[in-house]
């Protein structure tokens, strides 16, 4: 399914790509006011998708319809996410990546970017996905595959950094689940960075800086 997005795009022609997913019962347009809260250099060359999930019932939402990535069954960090929604997604979010190869920015050149449900898209999609990232940012997220790595992982994202960022005081989705994600990304060898912040399940300035720092450090600006 070809994915509903907004684009935002550099003053100059585009050389890389930031693929930022929403969470739970948001769109693209929740994320798309941090482009110009990040700081970035005016002369910048990154284009920012912010693509929309589609609209589908949440069981722990008593069935109700919103945008999701994928159902949640319950808050049971092990039984979560619905995998075969988080399959299905993923297959979304690829082809949204190959279209932006096709239009020549290089698998090297993207990174895939998301919050809550999104950061837990972007964690399993970037590790699976085939060709070689810039990087991958998860926050305030977990792995859906609950303490460990996903099955059928991608070797050319071996060495792909990963940030991962969460809140102290998240009641969403517990640091502890972040803290689990970490673990399992660092046993398994990859390159992990993990901040943390004083704040709920939400985004702050002080992180804004920080991620902003770190794209610009994966495409050398």
């Amino acid at each position: 399914m070809t994915l509903e997005r907004i684009v935002i795009e550099p003053q100059v022609e585009a050389t890389a790509v930031v693929i930022w997913l929403h969470g739970l019962g948001d769109s693209g347009a929740g994320f798309a006011p941090v482009v110009p809260a990040l700081g970035l250099p005016a002369d910048h060359s990154i284009r920012f998708i912010f693509p929309h999930a589609p609209e589908q019932a949440v069981t722990i939402n008593g069935g109700y319809i919103m945008r999701a990535w994928y159902d949640i069954k319950s808050m049971d960090l092990h039984d979560r996410a619905d995998m075969q929604g988080v399959m299905a997604s993923e297959l979304s979010v690829q082809a949204l990546i190959d279209e932006q190869i096709a239009a020549g920015i290089p698998s090297e050149r993207i990174v895939l970017a998301g919050f809550s449900q999104g950061g837990v898209m972007s964690l399993f999609t970037g590790l699976r996905y085939p060709h070689k990232l810039a990087g991958i940012m998860a926050l305030s997220c977990y792995l859906p595959t609950a303490d460990v790595l996903p099955s059928q992982l991608s070797a050319a994202n071996t060495n792909t950094p990963i940030l991962l960022q969460h809140g102290e005081q998240d009641d969403v989705v517990p640091l502890s689940a972040g803290l689990l994600a970490k673990e399992a990304l660092i046993s398994g060898g990859y390159q992990v960075q993990w901040q943390t912040y004083p704040m709920p399940h939400s985004v702050i300035p002080v992180q804004l800086k920080a991620i902003s720092t770190w794209l610009q450090q994966r495409f050398e600006m």
